[in-house]
């Protein structure tokens, strides 16, 4: 086993038995998959707390999208908390903080409330996961199996994601929509009495100051900028809308600005000067950004047109998850026979090809047609997320790689909470103007126009009720074809920005450089509590 030179192990880490730490890494991909599935858990839950709760089309955007959104906002300021106070600490209040918000969603009186829930939950699961992947650092110090390590943490993340819809789906089949926060809490009770004892601590040595006015800057860019998105696409160009997009685009600039004067940024943005690390960040984002957007309004569509159970429903979503389990499996071999750069964009063609079949086998309603659309889209996105996360972290200097790592898992995060927006605004634009042009009686057409949920809830005339669920079939397809061709101009920037040779040479270049190497302060630990 090679280990990096010049970088000192801590008594704590060397002590580690490969077993412990393999059994720590349990710890940590079971973390981030409870995470992935709280972000599309929820999805076929909406029907059912729309009508318990009276929500509006816009309060199911939030109830969605808040969780990754806050999420994604606040991953950067939080893992320089986590720098400070130390990752394991942060990451064991975060889950505790995760549990009580679960129990507050879970027996929420109104869609406000649940609303408010989700958007704790969003800054707990922040204390989370930027602790993951440096956690992973400083327990394997092996190229090849920390590669190995990254490869089983992606799976959780992308996996997690898919696998939320079915787990939804069986707990709805017996209980109520509360369930699906329910589940959270035995599984944070188990991740704190295996986290205690089976992590290391670990922390920056001197992260210096921590800059307030980036943190407010980075929360407020990023949330202004979705919140523009969702009200343009409800109400066109407003004022609202002009004030929003000003705030999000102006306080985002102003951010990165800010970053480039300061001694200690919380994000360097000078790690996109690296063509493959820019071509590896936007795949992730795209290709997250396609499938969270699918996974929002596909459940509706199973249940609400194709009149499946919660139960039913995920089942369908299943060929999807297992796709993206096993892509890990080949992705290294898929790597290294056609490169990194043709695996990449390969893997995001699969998916645009997915969303088009699924796009056109609506309309004749077979499911065979279905479920393959669903195989390929998760082969196809599992295999550019799995790839582009090893990029970011073989992109950049070892000692810069803590920096890298924030960076990928906001880009997957913020490709989660700008998915839902936008994908599910686009289907709701489409939607509402399908509606509009059926010419429906006035004490019916209000309700119809907000959501094919609320519409079912108190329009029973069978023609009526064909002619809404076209109306958002119709919507649906609108969204599967724009998410088609994102990922198309996606595939060719990753295909021609990531280097062939990318896991490889860049790899062993910053880990074997011999006197070149430089400690790496993200992976400095401290013996475990």
């Amino acid at each position: 086993m090679t280990h990096p030179p010049q970088i000192s192990t801590p008594p704590a880490t060397a002590a580690l038995a490969p077993t412990r730490a393999w059994v720590g890494l349990g710890v940590l991909v079971l973390a981030v998959t409870l995470l992935a599935i709280d972000g599309t858990v929820l999805a076929l839950a909406i029907p059912s707390l729309a009508a318990d709760l009276g929500a509006t089309a816009t309060q199911l955007l939030w109830v969605g999208d808040i969780y990754s959104l806050v999420l994604a906002g606040l991953l950067v300021t939080m893992g320089n908390v986590a720098d400070r106070f130390g990752r394991k600490r942060v990451l064991l209040i975060g889950a505790t903080v995760f549990g009580l918000a679960s129990a507050v969603g879970a027996f929420a009186p109104n869609a406000e409330v649940l609303i408010a829930a989700r958007a704790v939950l969003g800054i707990a699961g922040a204390t989370i996961m930027p602790s993951t992947l440096s956690l992973i650092r400083s327990m394997f110090h092996d190229r090849q199996q920390r590669t190995r390590a990254i490869a089983l943490w992606a799976a959780g993340a992308s996996g997690g994601a898919a696998l939320g819809p079915l787990v939804g789906g069986a707990l709805l089949e017996n209980f109520w929509w509360g369930s699906v926060f329910l589940i959270n809490i035995p599984v944070m009770l188990v991740l704190l009495a295996l986290g205690i004892p089976l992590l290391p601590e670990s922390r920056h040595p001197s992260p210096g100051r921590f800059d307030l006015t980036s943190a407010g800057l980075s929360i407020a860019g990023a949330i202004a900028l979705v919140y523009a998105v969702k009200t343009v696409a409800k109400d066109g160009f407003t004022l609202q809308f002009a004030i929003a997009l000003i705030i999000g685009v102006g306080g985002l600039v102003v951010f990165v600005r800010r970053q480039r004067t300061l001694d200690f940024p919380l994000i360097d943005v000078g790690l996109f000067k690296s063509k493959p690390f820019t071509g590896a960040i936007m795949g992730t984002f795209v290709a997250v950004f396609a499938m969270s957007g699918l996974l929002f309004f596909f459940s509706q569509y199973l249940q609400l047109v194709e009149g499946h159970s919660p139960l039913e429903a995920g089942l369908r979503e299943l060929p999807l998850a297992l796709a993206m389990i096993v892509v890990p499996v080949f992705a290294g071999v898929a790597a290294k026979r056609l490169g990194v750069n043709r695996a990449v964009g390969i893997g995001l063609g699969l998916a645009a090809v997915g969303l088009t079949v699924i796009a056109v086998a609506e309309d004749s309603g077979t499911y065979t047609w279905i479920a393959v659309g669903l195989a390929v889209i998760g082969l196809g996105a599992g295999l550019a997320y799995t790839l582009t996360t090893d990029v970011v972290v073989g992109a950049v200097p070892a000692s810069r790689a803590g920096a890298a790592s924030a960076i990928s898992e906001s880009a997957y995060e913020f490709g989660i909470a700008v998915g839902i927006a936008v994908m599910g605004s686009i289907q709701a634009a489409a939607y509402t103007a399908n509606v509009r042009d059926l010419d429906l009686p006035a004490d019916i057409a209000p309700h119809a126009e907000d959501s094919l949920a609320g519409a079912l809830g108190v329009i029973t005339d069978p023609a009526t009720v064909e002619s809404l669920q076209h109306a958002f079939v119709a919507g649906m397809q609108v969204t599967l074809y724009t998410g088609a061709g994102l990922l198309l101009v996606a595939a060719v920037l990753g295909w021609r920005l990531i280097r062939p040779n990318q896991l490889t040479n860049d790899n062993e270049h910053h880990e074997d450089a011999g006197s070149h190497v430089t400690p790496d302060p993200c992976v400095t630990g401290e013996p475990g509590s």
